[in-house]
């Protein structure tokens, strides 16, 4: 089930932060801290913070393993049914360009990605 979720302090919107909200409601930290996280990998690596590299980075020291799926149809499973067969746990879902975070069968985000097709996933 789809959860408004934007916790962006200045309540913007289209501003491409989807990876620091994700991270952030993941990790349950604020988007200040999901920033600074991101910030501090993505220059250590050399590259931008939404780039996946910096996301798995930042998510694996906290104790999650990335998953891609192994379906031939790449278009057929989206965020809302990742959140429906995922009842129990907390996942960072990546679409390919965006993130969105799955906790407990519901997917927060700032706008209803639900129709958004699943490439890989990060699970703790």
């Amino acid at each position: 089930m789809y959860v408004f979720f934007n916790n962006n302090p200045l309540g913007r919107k289209t501003v491409g932060d989807c990876s620091v909200r994700a991270v952030s409601k993941a990790l349950g930290i604020s988007w200040d801290e999901a920033h600074d996280l991101l910030a501090d990998m993505s220059k250590k690596m050399g590259t931008i913070m939404n780039d996946n590299d910096v996301i798995s980075a930042v998510l694996r020291m906290h104790g999650f393993y990335k998953e891609n799926f192994p379906w031939t149809c790449r278009d057929c499973y989206t965020v809302r049914e990742f959140a429906r067969d995922n009842p129990i746990g907390t996942y960072v879902v990546g679409t390919g360009s965006h993130v969105v975070t799955v906790i407990d069968g519901n997917y927060y985000d700032s706008w209803p990605s639900g129709d958004e097709s699943v490439l890989y996933f990060w699970v703790k």
